[in-house]
């Protein structure tokens, strides 16, 4: 007589992806007790040095000669002028509104975007990234975003040479000039890189949305406490935004990429993706005797 097949009654037949051998059940409970990849959120291809420092350099150098030209413009074109003359009724706007009050509340506007503000949030968002993601990807876009900021900045206004506005100044004026405003490029650099951080890996995604609403109201804040406080005029804050912003956008299109499919991982990422740690488990059945 044959023996019962467990179709019969003769044994339990094994569940579809369950492990059949003894190998397989070693194997599937040492990937179960393995130490977690990544948390979930964006994964990145891989960087080729050349090809993104050129895309980087590239990017900054064209955004620089534009501002630059638009610098040049309002400083020396006489149509320009009415853009100036409104600027003037702008900056004197704020003046008949000074306080007290509002000194003290745009200095800490002001204060948000300083440099060593700035530096010293960079050093500890680049730890505290490395920390939780467990790759240095994030923090080197968030480093060069504010540094290359900074760069442009910096290469502008030298060239451009535009004096402050003609209203008492509430801050020491630094050794650079007016156009663009460099408070307002570091803090959208900076708090808009920050932003785009969470908004892609937080996995909850409300508190992920709120935080980043916050963080993007910080630029603002800075812009109207520079121009308050008589260190910039309209077009300094607006420009400034700009640089920021365009820097931004090109950092994350070149460090950050989006990209559809599977992408590889990060160099300094720990283990495999959790999705390809164990077939298995992705599929929800539990190795034997985890029951």
């Amino acid at each position: 007589m044959s023996a019962p097949t467990p179709a019969e009654g003769g044994g339990r037949a094994p569940l579809p992806h369950q492990p059949t051998g003894p190998r397989q059940r070693r194997d599937a409970i040492d990937l179960a007790q393995s130490p977690p990849g990544p948390p979930p959120g964006a994964a990145y291809p891989r960087l080729h040095p050349g090809r993104t420092a050129a895309q980087l350099i590239g990017g900054g150098l064209a955004l620089a000669v534009a501002l630059a030209l638009i610098g040049f413009a309002l400083t020396r074109v006489a149509a320009l002028d009415w853009v100036t003359d409104w600027e003037r009724e702008v900056s004197q706007w704020f003046v008949a509104r000074s306080s007290p009050t509002w000194d003290t509340v745009t200095m800490v506007g002001s204060t948000m975007a300083e440099t060593m503000t700035c530096v010293a949030l960079l050093v500890v968002c680049m730890v505290v990234l490395r920390w939780w993601l467990r790759r240095w990807r994030e923090s080197l876009a968030l480093f060069t975003a504010l540094a290359g900021e900074l760069v442009i900045f910096l290469a502008v206004s030298a060239l451009v040479a535009r004096e402050r506005p003609e209203v008492r100044h509430l801050d020491a004026a630094p050794p650079t000039s007016s156009f663009p405003s460099g408070h307002t490029g570091a803090a959208v650099a900076l708090y808009g890189g920050l932003a785009v951080v969470l908004l892609r890996q937080l996995p909850w995604r409300r508190i992920a949305a709120a935080v980043a609403a916050v963080l993007l109201l910080v630029p603002v804040f800075v812009g109207v406490s520079r121009l308050y406080r008589g260190m910039h005029q309209l077009t300094d804050v607006a420009f400034g935004a700009v640089n920021g912003a365009v820097w931004l956008a090109i950092v994350v299109a070149v460090l950050l990429p989006v990209v559809r499919g599977p992408a590889e991982p990060s160099p300094g990422a720990v283990g495999p993706p959790a999705a390809a740690r164990s077939p298995m488990l992705s599929r929800g059945a539990p190795p034997d005797g985890a029951r």
